[in-house]
């Protein structure tokens, strides 16, 4: 994973003080969010597929949902959270925020947030999301915080209705209702505090004493408490919490809280993504490594490891890892992306193609990567495939809502492509919506 701390794209500002938010994107986090939340989706009569996840670089605890099917969580919520169940309780209650059809009342609230700009492109499913492998970075303007707040708040009802939603996807995939309660205890211990020192997630999602009691009363109905969490969902659960306290904080802190004398799986995976961000290859490598060597069949250590070697010039030995990440884990958007980043800067002619058809898979999953049609563009260009090039950045200048240059490479695209063709008829798509711009 490659965390980008300077974000790649900006939206138009609509408030004087707009404010910046970053998205990451990991192949590994993003899919445990989607293994743990595939089964309440399918409970709420959801398809999975349906819903896109969002990684919110913020150390505070929050997470909502948005019109579009948007699941945002805060990387502080995974981090500062104790079990996956507490994260699964969380993404029940927001499932029980969707299907309770509570985002149908965002129109209403995006006048009163005042951030009609943010809101279009992140709600709408167009935010713009950019970045290198498995990792992106946007900034989406903002308005006023209490505008923010005024749109993510529930009321009281749909609230409760959202928590009893929880209770009954939880209950039909057998899980239990203690994470729930244990999150709401840690935000019963914020209601002291000021409002400018509380969690998003409090000031949002207030919690009363009737929704405590609520899941109290449940817990002792159903002897919730004797349910399990499956352990492979706990290994998930450690995995993100370490990825993330590595990439994140500062690399000295992740090797002073994983020890050099603990061998599990978690402290060698935290410590050789520290030891690589120190740029202390020598370090990094064994332990990545070993893991790789105990774990053969784990797409994210081959990934890592490709990373570690890519962003050191080692460009030609980080290709073997990446492409072996991408046979155990393959039409993964992110690891694809890795790959032909890696086969177009060896510069080598007999990688374009694959790595125009990597992109393009990619593509045909998450269109929405500015990131991608940029490398899209540069293979095609250097295949002479001009008129795809061409196509690739006018999308990418479309997706980042710049008009004059998205409109110099529609022109310059059409020239070329043959009129009515799939691509002819995309540019003109593009083109209808740039020029509706004001």
């Amino acid at each position: 994973m490659i965390l980008l701390a300077l974000a790649m794209a900006t939206l138009p500002r609509t408030e004087a003080n707009a404010k910046q938010m970053s998205f990451i994107r990991d192949a590994e986090i993003e899919n445990t969010i989607r293994i743990y939340t595939a089964p309440l989706l399918e409970a709420a009569g959801i398809p999975p597929s349906s819903v896109q996840i969002h990684l919110v670089k913020d150390n505070t605890l929050n997470a909502f949902v948005a019109r579009g099917l948007n699941i945002f969580i805060h990387t502080g919520l995974i981090q500062k959270s104790k079990s996956a169940n507490e994260v699964i309780g969380v993404l029940a209650h927001e499932i029980g925020h969707i299907a309770g059809g509570h985002l149908a009342r965002t129109g209403d609230a995006i006048d009163k947030a005042k951030s009609s700009a943010l809101l279009g492109y992140v709600l709408g499913g167009a935010a713009v999301l950019a970045g290198r492998g498995d990792v992106g970075a946007a900034v989406i303007a903002g308005g006023h915080q209490a505008g923010m707040a005024s749109f993510l708040s529930y009321s009281r009802a749909q609230e409760s209705a959202a928590d009893s939603a929880a209770l009954r996807f939880l209950d039909s995939t057998g899980q239990s209702a203690q994470g729930l309660r244990d999150f709401m205890g840690t935000l019963e211990d914020q209601e002291l505090l000021s409002a400018n020192r509380q969690d998003p997630y409090m000031r949002t999602h207030p919690v009363t004493r009737n929704r405590v009691r609520l899941i109290e009363e449940h817990l002792k109905k159903t002897a919730d408490e004797k349910r399990q969490t499956p352990p492979v969902y706990e290994q998930l659960h450690q995995r993100m919490v370490a990825k993330l306290d590595a990439f994140i904080y500062p690399a000295n802190r992740a090797l002073r809280t994983y020890k050099e004398d603990d061998p599990s799986l978690i402290s060698r995976y935290a410590r050789s993504i520290a030891y690589y961000r120190k740029r202390k290859l020598d370090k990094a490598l064994p332990l990545i490594n070993g893991l790789i060597s105990d774990f053969p069949t784990d797409p994210y250590f081959y990934e890592l490891k490709g990373q570690m070697l890519f962003e050191n010039g080692k460009i030609k030995e980080a290709l073997e890892p990446y492409t072996q990440a991408n046979r155990l884990l393959p039409d993964n958007p992110l690891l694809l992306i890795d790959l032909a980043r890696a086969q177009i800067e060896l510069n080598d002619p007999s990688l374009l193609k694959p790595a125009i058809e990597n992109l393009k898979k990619s593509l045909a999953v998450y269109p929405n990567s500015p990131f991608a049609w940029r490398q899209l563009a540069i293979a095609a260009g250097r295949d002479g495939q001009i008129g795809i090039s061409a196509l690739a950045l006018a999308e990418e200048a479309y997706l980042l809502h710049l008009k004059p240059d998205a409109l110099h490479h529609i022109g310059k695209a059409e020239q070329i492509l043959p009129r009515g063709s799939r691509e002819w008829l995309r540019l003109q798509d593009i083109k209808a919506q740039v020029e509706s711009w004001k």
